[in-house]
């Protein structure tokens, strides 16, 4: 195992009704002007936003509310935000919503606290931030594990790029996680979760350096439960256990822990951004339409390790780890498909992409300035080989 630091200071309050806490966890981390954003009209439509803001108001914290936040969120919307708010100070920013909206509170945390940098210098990790206000969360969507994660994803719009960067500032304070709250969610945005989800454990699970045994069995328990649970939180929107477990999960992948003492891969995460940036199509879809044609680009670098996740995750009796290997790739690619999501690029984008492998390539590769991926490292002619195996 490598050596590591870890460090997940954020205050998770779960459990059903817990939004009405709100106002007191701000309060009890300074804050005592608070800018809260959210996304679309559900959080307004359930009641969230009115039950956040008067918990604000009962512990004398001043707020302005700004909505607007969409999936796969824009830079350009956080800079007005910051322009809109940079002489009002704030000393808080609160999220209401999922991953998105999460993600562009971090940015506007950061742009709020300092302009001695662009902020996209700081997606484009030319330089990171020394400071930016907290941050708190009211989840809504069981995805992204950004609730408790140190990372923050935008898209700029102009240069049709989606990046992101990691800071332990941008580790929210705190964390409200209320399974009921992701109850009237769609099933496609329910399987979008599930599958971002099992991509962050994959994304660790095969690395060059993995086998540590106590991150294996974490990270292989939790990816068991995923699926389990996810099947029966798309079959009972309502099923309080199975979106608690979904819920709990999706923080869990993506605070740090179960990356503990290896490096992480994160090559499907590359490979799905840039369809999000180009043509907006969902996180999560993008995870899913990429990842058996990397697999079956990669998993000859270490069979042995396909076959262990085939075995342990699937149940896969092949003793052969060629076979096995094979066959887990296949189980997960059923799974996806059998909980609505596309397994393919043209399923994903919904339009045939074939004359835009190049462009994705490049998009990918940041106009050919990197390779991606640590389990194999893959150069712009290996990931255009695995776009053209997705189609």
């Amino acid at each position: 195992m490598n050596s590591f630091t870890f460090w997940s200071p954020t205050k998770v309050i779960f459990g059903e009704g817990m939004a009405v806490q709100a106002g007191n966890e701000v309060k009890a981390f300074g804050g005592t002007k608070a800018l809260v954003l959210y996304g679309g009209g559900s959080v307004v439509k359930s009641g969230l936003l009115d039950q956040v803001t008067a918990s604000l108001k009962a512990e004398g914290i001043e707020f302005f509310s700004v909505g607007g936040v969409q999936p796969n969120p824009l830079l350009e919307f956080a800079l007005q935000v910051i322009e809109d708010f940079k002489d009002q100070n704030i000393d808080f920013v609160l999220a209401v919503g999922g991953g998105s909206t999460i993600d562009t509170a971090k940015a506007v945390a950061t742009g709020l606290a300092s302009d001695e940098h662009p902020l996209w210098d700081y997606f484009c990790r030319k330089v990171l931030p020394k400071t930016a206000l907290p941050v708190g969360a009211v989840l809504t969507i069981a995805a992204a594990g950004s609730e408790t994660s140190d990372s923050a994803v935008v898209t700029n719009q102009a240069q049709g790029m989606k990046r992101g960067f990691n800071t332990p500032l941008n580790r929210p304070q705190f964390a409200i996680m209320d399974p009921t709250l992701t109850y009237s969610l769609p099933p496609f945005q329910i399987a979008c979760g599930i599958v971002d989800i099992l991509m962050h454990a994959l994304d660790r699970y095969f690395a060059p350096d993995a086998e540590n045994a106590i991150t294996d069995e974490l990270s292989e328990a939790i990816m068991r439960m995923v699926i389990k649970y996810g099947r029966l939180a798309i079959d009972n929107p309502t099923d309080y256990k199975a979106r608690s477990e979904i819920m709990w999960a999706g923080s869990l992948t993506h605070n740090g822990i179960m990356g503990l003492g290896q490096t992480v891969d994160f090559s499907i995460h590359q490979l799905g951004s840039p369809l999000s940036a180009k043509y907006d199509t969902a996180h999560g879809a993008s995870l899913a339409a990429t990842w058996a044609a990397w697999a079956r680009y990669v998993y000859h670098v270490d069979v042995a390790r396909f076959a262990k996740y085939a075995r342990t995750i699937w149940a896969v009796t092949d003793e052969n780890d060629e076979a096995a290997a094979s066959a887990g790739i296949d189980a997960t690619e059923a799974y996806f498909r059998a909980i609505g999501m596309p397994i393919t690029l043209t399923e994903a984008v919904g339009v045939q992409v074939q004359d835009d492998i190049d462009i994705l390539t490049d998009i990918c590769t940041y106009h050919g300035m990197r390779s991606i991926g640590t389990f194999k490292v893959l150069d712009a002619s290996d990931i255009k080989a695995i776009y053209q195996a997705a189609l």
